[in-house]
């Protein structure tokens, strides 16, 4: 199974644990019984970096909870100019494998989203953690057909997630 590295922001690490971050995203990976090796990143950042990473990379001026960016999967560039989502090639040092990818989510974003729907913080942040694996594993929503797949997915995942006790 990949290795989760998690990297909380400072101003973040009294909301949420970066060993209850690596629990969730290895019971997604489990869910979907990933069997690639290499290296997923969890990064739980403010809403300034999501933002900005959304507008370079998608071309969406807008505040988004998750993003995923996949070393394997290239996504979909929304902007105005030509320019293609997967035309990035990350360099990495001799002998690291490229892993994954990495899932960016704004915890003030998922802040506002668990006060809307009416759940606590860590059961939004979990959701996004394993919506964004996913992503990072080639499921998508775009086409209805998908969402549902991708949307099981994603319950199975809770419903694990639940089951370990890391969300009520």
């Amino acid at each position: 199974m990949a290795r989760v590295q998690v990297q909380v922001f400072d101003e973040f690490l009294v909301s949420v644990e970066a060993g209850w971050l690596t629990s969730v995203a290895e019971t997604a990976l489990c869910v979907e019984e990933c069997e690639q090796e290499g290296l997923i990143s969890v990064v739980i950042a403010d809403d300034e970096t999501v933002s900005g990473l959304n507008i370079d990379h998608r071309g969406l001026e807008t505040t988004t909870d998750v993003l995923s960016f996949s070393n394997v999967h290239s996504g979909t560039y929304y902007g105005t100019d030509s320019r293609d989502a997967g035309v990035f090639d990350f360099v990495l040092p001799p002998g690291h494998q490229s892993g994954l990818g990495e899932v960016i989510i704004s915890l003030p974003q998922a802040e506002r989203q668990a006060e809307e729907v009416g759940h606590s913080l860590l059961n939004e942040v979990a959701a996004l953690v394993a919506h964004g694996i996913f992503h990072l594993l080639g499921y998508d929503h775009e086409v209805e057909s998908d969402a549902v797949v991708m949307q099981t997915k994603e319950i199975d995942a809770r419903d694990a997630m639940r089951k370990n006790g890391l969300i009520d």
